[in-house]
């Protein structure tokens, strides 16, 4: 998504947290800590969720929570300790600026014991430091750029993930261009404006030419940008072999479009940011062929657990899953884990218990954080066929 200016969300930040600091004289933080959250009194546990439920990545956040809503009412069955979750959802309407009240105002008003969300990484990055200030745990189903979980080499100790970073998805989509597709050069096509593009492209670059690759060419875009003809006219004319387009659907799919349009027929290869069924309307399914993902988990992966995933969710939706829903049913399921091992809904408790998860068995793979909170996990590899996501290939760590 476009992102805001820097300036504007922690303006934002530090105005609303410095009106409700007054409130207490200056003396406490923003929110709340671990001694007077309420949100996991009474019967019930309050979660929040502070997703992407309308604007430009809106597909997102709507995936990620019914992927929530689906394991939650599954985990209400037993409960937790003898309590129920409630969820909490606020929309950050695809804005930095709006994710960061978002999180305020569920810490302050809603007193959640933890948040789930944002989406995306930048969203999520606005969320950072409210939650750090108020020892609130965050946990991001799909943001994967490293800095979200660690900054300048500092762990954000409240601050965890489900799926794996950038700089493995870009290794993983360089290493397969060079060993599956057997291609020796390559264009890259970023969104300048997204930290998300930038991180992948960054690694895939990296891992490219490490493995002997070359760059042929490289471009940018704006999100929003609707006309990309002239950009590719210029990839077009470095005769590359494969074109790396780590990209959000919305721009993606009219990129891929307009690319096979101007004849570039080329191998095209992007990251989880294509996964939404929005990208196969954009692009149409026949501009899709012979295009590739990585990818945190496919419906089409024969894996037991997986398939029981798949069955549950189409019984509920009357679809198949993507890979935002069954990252936003493993966050859930990877916070109840933790709340069970604390003992009970404390905020401090239950970032212990997160930081401490070791092979947990989820949907999207089998679950172990590393010292920074990132997850050590496979990635799977899928490919456009017809409009259709077809399992290609699985990668592990």
């Amino acid at each position: 998504m476009k992102k805001k200016k820097l300036v504007g969300v922690f303006m934002s930040l530090m105005i609303t947290a410095g009106l409700m600091v007054g409130c207490n004289g200056g003396t406490q933080n923003a929110g709340t800590n671990s001694s007077d959250n309420n949100g996991g009194g009474g019967d019930t546990i309050k979660i929040g969720a502070n997703l992407e439920l309308s604007g430009g990545v809106a597909s997102y956040g709507q995936s990620i929570a019914e992927g929530l809503e689906l394991a939650i009412e599954e985990i209400n069955k037993e409960g937790i300790n003898g309590k129920k979750i409630e969820l909490v959802k606020v929309d950050n309407k695809s804005d930095a600026a709006e994710a960061t009240s978002g999180a305020i105002k569920l810490i302050s008003q809603d007193k959640v014991v933890a948040i789930i969300g944002a989406a995306t990484s930048t969203n999520t990055l606005a969320q950072v430091q409210v939650a750090q200030d108020n020892k609130i745990p965050l946990i991001t189903p799909t943001g994967t750029n490293p800095t979200v979980t660690n900054k300048d080499g500092k762990v954000n100790d409240f601050v965890f993930r489900t799926c794996f970073i950038d700089p493995f998805q870009g290794t993983v989509a360089a290493k397969f261009a060079i060993d599956d597709l057997k291609v020796k050069n390559a264009a890259i096509l970023i969104d300048s404006s997204s930290d998300y593009s930038k991180g992948l492209a960054s690694s895939f670059k990296k891992a490219f030419e490490e493995n002997g690759g070359k760059i042929v060419a490289e471009e940018a875009y704006v999100a929003k940008d609707t006309d990309f003809r002239a950009t590719l006219t210029r990839i077009k004319s470095a005769n590359p072999e494969f074109l790396f387009l780590p990209g959000y659907y919305e721009e993606v799919g009219l990129i891929v479009k307009q690319a096979r349009e101007l004849g570039i027929k080329v191998p095209i290869m992007g990251g989880d940011g294509w996964d939404s069924p929005t990208l196969v309307e954009i692009a149409g399914p026949e501009a899709l062929n012979n295009t590739f993902i990585t990818n945190h988990y496919s419906s089409g992966d024969p894996d037991p657990k997986i398939q029981d995933f798949v069955k549950a969710f189409k019984a509920k939706y009357n679809k198949s899953p993507d890979a935002f829903n069954a990252l936003g049913y493993d966050t859930a399921y990877f916070l109840a884990d933790a709340i069970k091992r604390a003992g009970d809904a404390d905020p401090v408790k239950i970032k212990e218990a997160l930081a401490q998860t070791k092979d947990l068995s989820l949907v999207s793979g089998t679950l172990t954080l590393d010292e920074n909170h990132d997850p050590i996990k496979s990635a799977a590899i899928l490919e456009y066929k017809n409009g259709e996501q077809q399992f290609k290939t699985k990668v592990n760590p």
